[in-house]
This record gives structure tokens, sequence and C-alpha cells, in this order.
């Protein structure tokens, strides 16, 4: 499933309401992580905070009755890169660090951490750690071998 121009448009406007709801000139940072729950049935993007309180909400429809085995994994990554694409605003909200974006089935069920805004951690892309343990016992083989 390739996102098409009106699903990203929506998903930006999404993350741009989240990110009002929690202007950087405000002193009173709260605590919170956002969480966007997707439906595969409604195509429902909605933003929660760790209350379980309503952020803002958008239904994708490309999303609606999507069917595709994959349709989480290919979510996750139109999410992430909207996310990164926004990463200035996102940082600056009035959020206490650190705090994260993750991404929640219907279920109310952990999928993916898309994206973490701390100071000081960063976190790598999935596609990139994929053969890191592979490479890591590798490397410390090659290392008992000397």
């Amino acid at each position: 499933m390739k996102a098409t121009e009106q699903t990203l448009q929506q998903i930006e406007r999404a993350i741009r309401k989240i990110a009002d709801k929690f202007p950087q000139n405000t002193d009173d940072g709260i605590i919170t992580d956002i969480h966007l729950r997707v439906n595969q049935e409604t195509g429902e993007l909605v933003a929660f905070n760790d209350d379980d309180k309503e952020i803002t909400r958008c239904v994708i429809e490309q999303w609606i009755d999507n069917k595709d085995d994959n349709f989480f994994e290919e979510v996750e990554n139109v999410l992430r890169s909207a996310l990164n694409k926004h990463k200035a605003t996102v940082e600056q909200m009035a959020i206490l660090k650190p705090y994260s974006f993750v991404l929640e089935d219907e279920d109310h069920e952990h999928l993916a951490e898309l994206f973490l805004v701390d100071d000081e951690t960063v976190i790598i892309d999935t596609e990139l750690m994929a053969d890191l343990d592979k490479d890591l016992d590798s490397f410390l083989e090659n290392l008992l071998k000397e």
C-alpha cells in the first residue's frame, strides 16, 4: 500500500493538530506520551494521551476496510516518515522529555515506537538494526578467535 497524497495530507494535519494542543510557549509542560491508535476497519487515526484522553481524530479513507496483511507495517512507515518530516514541530511541543509517539491497534496493543523526543537519546530505524545481532555475534566470534 503506497500512501496517497490525500493520506499524507490528512496525517500531517493530524500531527499539526496534536502539536497545537501542546504549544511550545507554554511553561507548564505535562508528562505524557502520544498514542496513535489506528483502526483497520474504519480507517480512523486517533491520538490519545497517557490518560486515554482523546487529542484529535481523523479518518484516512485509504485505510477504510484495508485487508492487507502488512497493513500495520505500512502504517508504521507512513506515520514515522510524517513525524520525521515534522520533526521540528514535534520536538517543540510542551511535553516534558522524554516522550514518544506510539502506534497502537484498535485493541490498544502497542505495535511500535514511532518517534522518541529526548535530548540525549536517538532511536535508530528498525531497518538499520535488522542484522545487528548477527553482526555483533560475528564480531565477537572473530575477536575471541584472536
